[in-house]
């Protein structure tokens, strides 16, 4: 779990855009499957033991369809979606 003050000046190193984080994966079942998304990239990015893996060549891309999706998710887990 990535602590809220780092979330607050965490951002993309693409894009410069805040992340939304879902510390649980996807699922919201995992504590080992949390990742960071950045709806302005497309970009996903891994976290491992509690450190976000923020390298642009190390993401996965995400279609915008999946974007669109996942920030739905989001918002039904009722996680911080940046505006």
């Amino acid at each position: 779990m990535l602590p809220d003050a780092l979330l607050e000046i965490l951002r993309c190193p693409k894009s410069k855009q805040p992340f939304v984080y879902f510390p649980r994966g996807e699922a919201n079942d995992n504590d080992a499957a949390g990742f960071l998304l950045c709806p302005a990239s497309g970009l996903r990015y891994r976290v491992e033991a509690g450190v976000p893996v923020l390298l642009v060549e190390e993401a996965t891309a995400v279609a915008p369809k999946d974007i669109e999706a996942l920030i739905a998710r989001a918002r039904v887990l009722g996680l911080s979606v940046p505006t």
